[in-house]
């Protein structure tokens, strides 16, 4: 009864593995890159001195992109001391 199981189960599987590591690759790619950031973070800046986003846009949004940063650059420090 195990091995049907197993087997109807199968694609149900290898599907969710795989949505998992796409979402491994994706959290990594993002979050590890640290010149990304800074190159948002300027770009924000310079839609706010452009008056393309309101204050309120702009705080926010450097408010997210600073917490990752900040995740970014522990993860860094925790790796060179650990």
């Amino acid at each position: 009864m195990f091995l049907i199981d197993d087997i109807l189960l199968a694609p149900l599987k290898g599907v969710m593995w795989l949505a998992e590591q796409i979402k491994e690759v994706t959290d990594r790619e993002f979050l590890d890159d640290e010149d990304k950031i800074k190159e948002k973070l300027m770009a924000l800046q310079l839609k706010y001195e452009l008056d393309e986003i309101s204050e309120e846009e702009y705080d926010e949004e450097e408010k997210k992109l600073l917490m990752r940063l900040d995740i970014i650059l522990k993860q860094e420090k925790e790796k060179r001391n650990g």
